[in-house]
């Protein structure tokens, strides 16, 4: 079991945690992950696509031309597929893109994500990023470059944390997440995650039991 420095707000070191094996050790299964990021991502298309068929597109009642003797295909309305502004052959319609992914799935993928970025250094953990009691986003900001570099990070938080939350929730390369709300797809997207102690509690807490529950 691997540790790592809990750093506070000026970057000086407050402590360490472990990183359990079962979490931040687990086997990377990129089938495995693919498969959970396509479904969570097809979970979220709305699914209202509609495409008129030749039957739902108005006018076209009249036959444009008489059906002999023109040297022309019959043709019994203009709103048919091959006319401008006819009806679409098997155009999109309305459909539910969920797909059912088992909670275990989910749970091992998630898992082999955060062994990934663990195993390149890029999961981090702090006490505080914000010292007092007042928003600031200079300051957090600050504070997180001391912890990371990383043009892009994933900021996890205790949910109750709202100094954090106010404080970073506008800063265009932070992308802020409860700590029960941490996915696959989040972690992928960006370069670094940091967990402030709370949240880092929380999701070993969640992802140890889930661990159990495989093994």
């Amino acid at each position: 079991m691997s540790t790592i420095d809990v750093l506070d707000a000026s970057g000086a070191k407050a402590g360490t945690v472990d990183l359990p094996e079962s979490v931040f050790g687990a086997k990377v299964n990129i089938p495995l992950i693919h498969q959970v990021v396509v479904a969570q991502l097809a979970a979220r298309r709305q699914g209202t696509h509609k495409a008129k068929t030749r039957g739902e597109v108005s006018g076209g009642g009249k036959k444009p031309y008489r059906q002999k003797g023109t040297g022309r295909a019959r043709q019994g309305s203009t709103r048919a597929p091959q006319f401008t502004g006819g009806g679409t052959v098997h155009g999109p319609v309305p459909r539910d893109y969920t797909q059912k992914t088992p909670k275990k799935m989910k749970a091992a993928a998630l898992r082999g994500a955060l062994s990934d970025r663990a195993n390149g250094g890029r999961v981090h953990v702090v006490s505080a990023l914000v010292e007092g009691e007042t928003p600031k986003t200079k300051a957090a900001l600050q504070s997180l470059r001391k912890v990371t570099e990383a043009r892009s990070v994933l900021v996890v938080v205790d949910e109750g944390d709202e100094l954090t939350w106010l404080s970073l929730r506008n800063a265009p390369e932070v992308h802020l997440l409860d700590a029960g709300q941490l996915n696959t797809y989040d972690v992928l997207c960006y370069d670094d995650v940091v967990f402030t102690q709370a949240a880092y509690d929380q999701v070993v807490e969640r992802l140890s039991k889930s661990g159990k529950e495989d093994a």
